[in-house]
């Protein structure tokens, strides 16, 4: 046999867009993992021409799932960012937008029963540690994919997916402040460095010139600022305690500004070496947890809301995101306890992605 045949689930998760494996289906060793998914993905050319990937990193996304052990716990989804052009893949960080669709794929491959009328799955990410329940719609014991909820991004409506984040700050550094400050100031920029959900630096746009407002078009173009933006993260991941992060998608950067249309704060959000077409769900979290924060540098950009859990919205460059985050002020420090928002996934294809025996004959780092 010339080529190895994997079954996947084709599917869109929130904004983004990939393969859902069973992890029983693919190699255990990482390196021969990483392998796989680089050529199942086409990662190394520009349009990803040799693979199923799109092109665009919210394009080259795999989520792994399987049955979990973890009380508490139903299933396990790992994660893998795969680059569009370097041949590489990031194991580090999760992805909230194809965490959307974990609920319903597990579901469709059996791994996980489903209740008539809503099936409720607690998910762990294998990557953070972080605790998700998602809620689907299962009509007469069946996923639907169809229904009015509506998400920025995305064209049309689809049934909802309720996604409820538990005990998600410092899930990936051990700490909702990982430097210890809640602000630093590196290359001359007063930034927030916050880990709830995806680690973060979060500035303002203002401090780079930049309005906040300005499209993703106009800042890909703008190569000085990603140049500054670049040099800044690596030493910001450096003092999060995160190592050298030059070839690492985390920590993501955010930038804010005051909310144009209605929202809470405007945002831009980078992946890092991209501008994210719309907004990250899980850096949805952090962003809102910063703005919520008194003495970060959100302060002055909006009128923080009194109620509690509080309602977020950030304005992205294509419409906006609501999350409702539950906190408390414990002797003037926040602290997070969960957040929620409104997704929407839909199966595309299922089948069977092939990569060459010569890379994986099926059987080797199993």
């Amino acid at each position: 046999m010339s080529q190895t045949p994997i079954p996947f689930i084709f599917m869109r998760g929130g904004t983004s867009r990939g393969p859902y494996f069973n992890r029983a289906d693919l190699p255990q060793n990482l390196d021969q993992l990483a392998n796989v998914l680089i050529s199942a993905l086409g990662s190394g050319h520009a349009l990803n021409i040799d693979g199923i990937g799109g092109g665009n990193a919210v394009t080259t996304k795999v989520a792994m799932l399987s049955r979990s052990n973890l009380p508490g716990a139903d299933i396990d989804y790992f994660f893998a960012q795969v680059s569009v052009e370097d041949g590489s893949v990031d194991f580090k960080p999760t992805c909230g937008n194809i965490l959307s669709g974990v609920a319903s794929a597990a579901i469709e491959m059996g791994l996980h029963p489903s209740s008539e009328g809503e099936t409720s799955v607690a998910i762990h990410a294998v990557n953070t540690g972080a605790e998700i329940i998602a809620k689907v719609q299962t009509p007469r014991g069946q996923i639907s994919y169809a229904g009015q909820a509506a998400i920025d991004g995305v064209p049309g409506t689809a049934a909802p997916v309720e996604l409820n984040f538990m005990k998600v700050a410092g899930s990936s550094t051990g700490a909702f402040l990982p430097t210890g400050n809640l602000t630093d100031e590196i290359d001359g920029i007063p930034v927030t460095c916050m880990d709830v959900a995806m680690p973060m630096v979060i500035a303002r746009a203002a401090d780079f010139g930049l309005s906040g407002y300005e499209t993703r078009d106009e800042l890909d173009k703008n190569i000085v600022f990603f140049q500054r933006m670049e040099a800044l993260r690596i030493k910001a991941g450096a003092a999060m305690g995160m190592g050298d992060v030059r070839s690492s998608v985390t920590p993501k950067f955010g930038l804010i500004a005051p909310a144009k249309h209605g929202g809470s704060l405007t945002t831009r959000y980078f992946m890092p070496w991209k501008t994210h077409p719309t907004m990250a769900v899980t850096g949805s979290q952090c962003l809102a947890s910063c703005a919520l924060t008194p003495g970060t540098v959100a302060d002055g950009l909006l009128e923080r809301p009194m109620e509690i859990p509080a309602k977020i919205t950030l304005e992205h460059p294509m419409g906006s995101m609501e999350v409702l985050v539950d906190y408390r002020l414990k002797d003037g420090a926040f602290e997070h306890k969960s957040a929620g928002l409104i997704r929407t996934c839909r199966k595309l294809a299922d089948g069977q992605v092939y990569v060459p025996a010569e890379i994986w004959d099926g059987h080797t780092g199993r």
